[in-house]
């Protein structure tokens, strides 16, 4: 099986593409890797320290959902045809894979099949489910500092997923676990007021 920055880097940079590109299109190299390559494509655009505008909405309504079937024990992802059919410009995804690639090989070097139960183990997959779920919510949250950590903690877990990889999805459930307190205190802060747990580590520190 080929890896996934060998996959995406040819795809978007040797061969021909018009000017926009589907998530149907994309989806034609994921090969049996449906759910965790999913889940790495969407969560990557919010993940990277690249300002992406307008995705982290609707991508984390797809990951929502498919992170429902996920937990449901569904092998094959399905998702709205409009949803599939939706169309981003060629040059920002590309401009998205090209900042990821150097962060993909250094996961590839580090990953392999290990600890695969936790990976294919029916009560893994709902804990890793409802995790990636509760992130995609964070995601959709129109308040700064609740998209970008949420995002990257899917991304990790998936990339585990797709690698066979339980040590890699470990660490990701954990970053998840860590976003998921950073942006309840931010949201928190932001309703009812008072200080997050980033601006008291900013305060803290800056003593």
């Amino acid at each position: 099986m080929r890896k996934l920055s060998e996959e995406l880097r040819d795809y978007f940079f040797s061969q021909e593409k018009g000017e926009t590109v589907s998530l149907r299109e994309i989806l034609e190299i994921a090969g049996e890797r449906l759910f965790g390559f999913l889940f790495v494509i969407l969560s990557l655009p919010s993940a990277l320290p690249l300002p992406a505008p307008g995705y982290s909405t609707p991508f984390g309504l797809l990951i929502f959902l498919l992170a429902i079937q996920f937990m449901a024990g569904a092998t094959i992802p399905w998702l709205p045809n409009r949803m599939l059919s939706g169309r981003m410009k060629t040059d920002t995804a590309r401009k998205f894979v090209e900042l990821a690639l150097p962060w993909l090989r250094r996961l590839e070097t580090v990953t392999k099949p290990r600890l695969i139960y936790i990976c294919t183990g029916w009560g893994m997959r709902v804990i890793i489910g409802v995790a990636i779920a509760l992130m995609a919510i964070s995601m959709m949250i129109p308040i700064p500092g609740t998209n970008t950590a949420p995002a990257m903690g899917i991304f990790v877990t998936a990339f585990g997923l797709q690698e066979d990889d339980g040590f890699i999805v470990l660490a990701g459930l954990t970053i998840c676990l860590l976003a998921g307190i950073v942006s309840t205190s931010i949201i928190i802060a932001t309703v009812w007021g008072g200080m997050s747990i980033v601006d008291w580590l900013k305060h803290s520190l800056g003593k």
